[in-house]
């Protein structure tokens, strides 16, 4: 058959089976049609007040000082004396618009939402914000008109700052939460002589939602342990003082407002988000004012094991843990709105200060709003509740795809036998070491993934004919065992060339003295990112020259998105690449002088493979890894900003620098390569299906721009005379 044929029926084949996913399983799991509910009693508050402080972690704000003060002495006097306090556990994806949407609309992350860039959600859904009267809003443009979009009605007003004060590199975050204090303080002057507006305010259920951002910039920019994330929090204490005492003085102290104080995530020791470690996942949640139950002092040991109450120095005072989505109904009763007809959460009890018969109301409201969920799933004949499901036509398609696959895979695999391989050689050793394994493997009982784990080492350590190969690879998997990507010492720094040693240095002492990014590094990162492509072009096509100057270009590229120990890793695997192609001349000079024609054997194709893929998300850790929330943070490096971009184009330089390898050494096995993650374990999740289909498309092309690379050259002036292309 044809390669160009073969290529394109191959790459057809997987695009199909890559959209197919979005058929049988990123179907929303919401449904429409519910008849919202409400208690019918009179709620105990008039109007709610939410403070979203964007990625605070829970440790971070309840942890007191050394000498026993506390940053927060506001919201630690409202936890001891007059309000109800817990951890609000949140679910992955750990991100800024799933958290918001669970906090307000009361349902976790909809899958659907990928179609959107995971910046908007593409399905309608209701929210506490929709069942309010009115709702002022002051923040983030990335997080405010997603509830006003979704809003039934003209009720739902935004005030948002400029997208481009959302920098990582801000001389102060901290100015993004000064923004919108000062903007609700204005506010609430200005209705003192707006008499319309007053009238608004003076009506019930009516929220004011503050969202801020600078706690989670901070975290980005320095880490969640710096001076400027911590300081931050201060500024948000006081900032939270001042705008309760505003609101009571306005209503006359009327009593009849409630407060709830949380964050939609957490963060990382090194100033990330968006997986499942407890540090993204425990939020702080601190309610009081109307309808919310006082501090309640405990003497008895609490049923929590987790040890955060002796580090918080909180063992005394009552721990009321709930789910994110929980705080979604306790709004809705605060304020006798109903319950957002999507949401799953349950109303904490612990939380209301108010009758018994007021309580159990509310419980029979929240449980009658999850019934109506129930009732129209049964109606659309779906197999669950509250999730995403399964429909027989689904399961149908879902079968379709997987022998699709086999049957496809298992054609590859015979052409690559036929074409690409040679049985000549018996390795008995090696036969007998894997049958060794697999018995023990048939004795122990153990999955199928098991055996890929235990026997793909045999084939190749058999196949290790270079002791310089030995070390490359020895050097390469050390690797993954390294620490997670942090901003650490930049000792390594010292290793890089030139400009691409001075720029990051630079960049990161201008950063510790809070001046921004200075102009001379943009011009040289950006013009060094622009030419990584076009610089190898302008080489010779001679096979070390090439490759030497295809390395050069994506390293100093690599180098200068690099903040950690991952910047040795091109140089590592370039120089594997170069004693790969020196394996390969060797062999080929032996077939020559002993007249043997054959093709390289399998064994070739699997160390490639295991290459491939030490080289992969699957275990480096410096690129995403396969879990649920990383899928999230793959897939959102699609989108427009450019950031994404950036960390995009640096997870490619690796695969081009080994395709640049195939590509020199005209190795055809590449169709094999590619139906590598057919023999992985993909039916774990949807996220590695995702994944592995992406990668294998995304090999399948670039295979394209590594064969311009390592073949053509640019002339920028007339073609002189020379002995060499």
């Amino acid at each position: 058959m044809n390669i160009i044929i073969f290529f394109l029926v191959g790459l057809i084949v997987h695009v199909v089976f890559f959209l197919s996913i979005f058929d049988i399983y990123f179907t929303s799991p919401l449904v429409h049609g519910m008849t919202p509910w409400a208690t019918p009693l009179e709620p105990p508050a008039s109007r709610l007040v939410l403070v979203v402080a964007d990625g605070l972690r829970a440790d971070s704000l309840f942890t007191p000082l050394n000498n026993g003060s506390s940053r927060t002495s506001y919201l630690r006097r409202v936890i001891e004396e007059r309000g109800t306090w817990g951890v609000s556990h949140t679910r992955v994806p750990t991100e800024s618009r799933p958290g918001h949407v669970a906090l307000i609309a009361g349902f976790y992350e909809d899958v659907s939402a990928v179609a959107k860039g995971w910046k908007e959600n593409p399905v309608e859904f209701d929210s506490v914000f929709n069942e309010s009267r009115h709702t002022w809003c002051w923040g983030s443009p990335d997080i405010l008109p997603m509830f006003a979009k979704g809003a039934s009605g003209d009720h739902v007003y935004t005030y948002t700052y400029p997208a481009e004060e959302e920098d990582f590199a801000s001389t102060d975050a901290s100015k993004l939460d000064t923004w919108v204090f000062t903007q609700v303080k204005s506010f609430f002057q200005s209705a003192k002589s707006n008499s319309s507006l007053k009238a608004s305010l003076l009506e019930d259920k009516n929220i004011f939602f503050l969202h801020l951002l600078g706690i989670d910039t901070n975290g980005h920019a320095h880490r969640p342990m710096s001076q400027e994330y911590l300081d931050n929090i201060g500024l948000v204490d006081s900032g939270v003082a001042e705008t309760v005492a505003l609101i009571e003085d306005f209503f006359g102290y009327d009593g009849r407002t409630a407060y709830v104080f949380t964050s939609d995530h957490g963060m990382t020791n090194w100033g990330s988000h968006g997986a499942g470690h407890p540090s993204e996942t425990l939020t702080p949640l601190v309610v009081w004012g109307a309808g919310v139950n006082h501090a309640q002092r405990v003497t008895e040991p609490q049923p929590y094991t987790d040890g955060y109450l002796q580090d918080w120095k909180l063992e005394h005072i009552r721990r009321n843990d709930v789910s994110q989505a929980d705080i979604a109904p306790l709004m809705a009763s605060l304020i006798g709105v109903p319950i957002p007809v999507n949401s799953v959460g349950l109303l904490p009890l612990s939380y209301l200060n108010n009758t018994d018969r007021f309580k159990a109301e509310s419980m029979y409201t929240n449980a009658f709003q999850v019934l109506e969920q129930f009732k129209v799933k049964m109606t659309q004949k779906k197999e669950s509740t509250l999730s995403f499901l399964f429909t027989p036509f689904q399961f149908f398609l879902g079968c379709s795809v997987v022998l699709g696959f086999v049957g496809w895979t298992s054609y590859v695999v015979l052409v690559i036998l036929k074409t690409h391989t040679s049985l000549n050689r018996h390795p008995r050793l090696c036969m007998c070491v894997a049958v060794v394994i697999t018995v023990f493997l048939l004795i122990q009982r153990s999955p199928i993934t098991y055996y890929i784990y235990c026997l793909l080492p045999v084939p190749v350590w058999y196949s290790f004919r270079s002791l310089s190969w030995f070390l490359g690879c020895l050097c390469l998997a050390a690797f993954p065992l390294m620490p997670v990507v942090g901003r650490e010492s930049n000792i390594h720094l010292m290793l890089h060339v030139a400009v691409c040693a001075y720029v990051p240095s630079l960049t990161h002492s201008s950063l510790q003295q809070k001046q921004g990014l200075p102009l001379l590094n943009q011009i040289i990162s950006w013009t060094t990112l622009a030419s990584s492509m076009l610089v190898p072009l302008l080489s010779s096509t001679r096979l070390f020259h090439r490759l030497l100057s295809i390395f050069l270009s994506l390293t100093a590229t690599y180098l200068l998105l690099s903040t950690g120990s991952e910047a040795l890793f091109p140089p590592v695997l370039s120089w594997l690449m170069f004693v790969w192609i020196n394996i390969e001349q060797e062999a080929v000079l032996f077939q020559t002088a002993s007249g043997r024609q054959e093709v390289r054997p399998l064994e070739k194709t699997i160390q490639v493979l295991c290459l491939l893929v030490s080289t992969s998300p699957a275990s480096s850790p410096f690129l995403p890894s396969f879990d649920p929330a990383s899928v999230y943070c793959f897939l959102t490096v699609f989108n427009p900003f450019i950031m994404g971009g950036l960390m995009m184009w640096k997870v490619i330089i690796p695969f081009i620098i080994v395709m640049c390898t195939f590509e020199t050494i005209q190795v055809h096995f590449f169709f094999l390569v590619q139906d590598h993650g057919s023999w992985l374990d993909i039916g774990t999740s949807i996220s590695h299906y995702v994944i592995v289909m992406s990668m294998t498309i995304f090999l399948m092309l670039l295979s394209v721009v590594t064969h311009i690379l390592t073949s053509r050259r640019l002339y920028l002036w007339k073609k002189p005379k020379m002995h060499f292309p």
